[in-house]
């Protein structure tokens, strides 16, 4: 029986998700970007986010600058039904 995921791994970057994703995918050997899309109108702009699948563990990138500088922080998300 497959495990899902309960935890994603979230790195923010200024403006490098999606070349950061495809050096990582690069790296480790059968990973894969499974997504990638820009998010109009936000507080920082166009922002890209990419979901990429390293050793079996996804992690999303996300371009968020200027308003959202890229730092050594990891966020975590995590999908619950309500904030309670």
């Amino acid at each position: 029986m497959a495990t899902v995921q309960k935890v994603t791994p979230f790195l923010w970057f200024d403006k490098e998700a999606g070349e950061a994703a495809k050096f990582y995918v690069s790296v480790f050997k059968g990973s894969k970007i499974k997504e990638s899309r820009t998010l109009q109108n936000t507080p920082s702009g166009a922002v890209e986010i990419v979901t990429v699948e390293l050793l079996g563990q996804d992690f999303t990138l996300m371009s968020a600058g200027p308003l959202f500088k890229f730092n050594e922080s990891v966020s975590f998300v995590v999908p619950c039904e309500t904030q309670e």
